[in-house]
């Protein structure tokens, strides 16, 4: 059995959203975190879209990020795994889902991984997970190669920090990848 917690914030906020509300969002994130891992000692995953610029929340990215839920929830039922607690939280900062589950983290990173990796969608989420001992569990830690950029290949924190590419360009590259998946259910 497992606690549910849902917030939700007015859909299409197109207008943007400002550094400082971005990174007061991205503290209470890690604040919700904290108390999760103190709570149950449990291997946390945190679920994020990857939405480059100041647009975090659309019914675009709703859809999305529904569709990474729905994806989690499957792999969780098929590994017969027990979530102790979830929350989904539809934040005009961008949506954030956080499950605690009653599994070591290097499983649950590997299989977070292989949604990624394989899921149409996997390059649109982020799926961070926690051990509750041992903090963030890295791709790296698994042997697996840091994410790739959408638009070349190329690692994708190499690309972000050198602004390698037009910010229109990837962020039409992310909503094509989110309406050649969304569009068609």
């Amino acid at each position: 059995m497992s606690d549910t917690t849902l917030t939700e914030a007015p859909a299409n906020n197109t207008a943007g959203i400002s550094l400082e509300a971005l990174l007061a969002a991205k503290e209470r994130r890690a604040a919700r975190q904290q108390a999760l891992l103190a709570r149950y000692g449990m291997t946390l995953v945190s679920l994020t879209l990857v939405t480059p610029g100041p647009v975090k929340d659309s019914a675009l990215y709703r859809r999305g990020m529904r569709a990474a839920v729905t994806a989690f929830a499957t792999l969780v039922q098929a590994r017969g795994w027990t979530v102790r607690e979830q929350q989904l939280h539809w934040l005009a900062t961008g949506a954030e889902g956080f499950w605690v589950v009653d599994k070591d983290a290097l499983t649950v990173k590997a299989a977070t991984t292989a949604l990624e990796e394989q899921h149409p969608l996997g390059r649109v989420w982020d799926f961070d997970v926690f051990c509750p001992r041992e903090g963030s569990v890295s791709r790296g830690m698994l042997a697996y190669p840091k994410r790739a950029c959408v638009l070349c290949g190329e690692p994708a924190h190499a690309c972000a920090r050198s602004r390698r590419h037009p910010l229109p360009d990837v962020i039409a590259r992310i909503e094509a990848l989110l309406h050649g998946h969304v569009d068609t259910e």
